[in-house]
């Protein structure tokens, strides 16, 4: 079955487009929140502490620690939390971008779609996870398809709002290649509404980054029929 159309109506997001996103998913800003002494710790301190606050956590909770399946969990917890799901939060993880000369002068868009990420609701701790579409023009510079990938997941490693996510990617992209001509798509599933609340399992959420040639009409329509296409997956 081929999957529903992102439709033209996406509302798109600008870096300064954070008001008026609605109670279930308020951002304070484009950056993600982040205390000044975020990174004294080193990675194996805050797996330590991490530990022992989740050990109490299911303490609390009243399961049993002594069993041999939960035992290990708390450590298990605290090294995916900082080693995995949440690495993106660290800046020594950010990926580094080589550049090469767009020799071929190619000068039409180029589309990397379908970039499946996970990343975890800042509300809840619960996952989000779908496909993001990220598109640009090259200013004279063209960068390597996985470095795309790379720069998605960074960003995804981290509690999001999905707004966000959508804002910092396509504003990454612009830093590191040097073009304002950027265009980024995310369509999402959401398990803070699918595994509580109102337990919708069918809703996915989109949201948009257009910048440079993507605000004219005819650009960002190109860019959504080819991710709309008959070989989306």
């Amino acid at each position: 079955m081929r999957q529903k159309e992102i439709s033209l109506n996406i509302r798109p997001l600008k870096p300064n487009d954070q008001e008026d996103i609605g109670d279930d998913h308020v951002g304070s800003s484009a950056d993600t929140p982040l205390r000044a002494d975020a990174f004294e710790l080193d990675d194996e301190e805050k797996i330590v502490r991490i530990e022992k606050h989740f050990r109490e956590i299911m303490h609390i909770l009243g399961l049993d620690l002594t069993d041999d399946s939960l035992n290990g969990t708390p450590r298990r917890v605290a090294k995916m939390y900082v080693k995995e799901v949440f690495s993106g939060l660290n800046p020594l993880n950010r990926p580094h971008a080589r550049l090469f000369e767009n020799k071929y002068n190619y000068d039409q868009m180029l589309v990397e779609k379908d970039i499946t990420f996970y990343s975890h609701c800042e509300h809840h701790f619960v996952p989000i996870y779908g496909k993001a579409h990220v598109a640009y023009f090259s200013s004279g510079k063209v960068i390597g398809l996985s470095k795309i990938n790379r720069i998605v997941q960074y960003f995804a490693k981290r509690p999001q709002v999905q707004e966000r996510l959508t804002v910092q990617i396509g504003k990454e992209i612009q830093r590191v290649l040097h073009t304002e001509d950027v265009g980024v798509v995310l369509d999402a599933n959401h398990m803070c509404v699918a595994s509580r609340g109102v337990g919708d399992t069918n809703s996915k959420t989109g949201t948009a980054y257009f910048s440079g040639k993507f605000t004219d009409e005819n650009i960002k329509r190109e860019f959504l029929n080819y991710i709309n296409s008959i070989n989306s997956k």
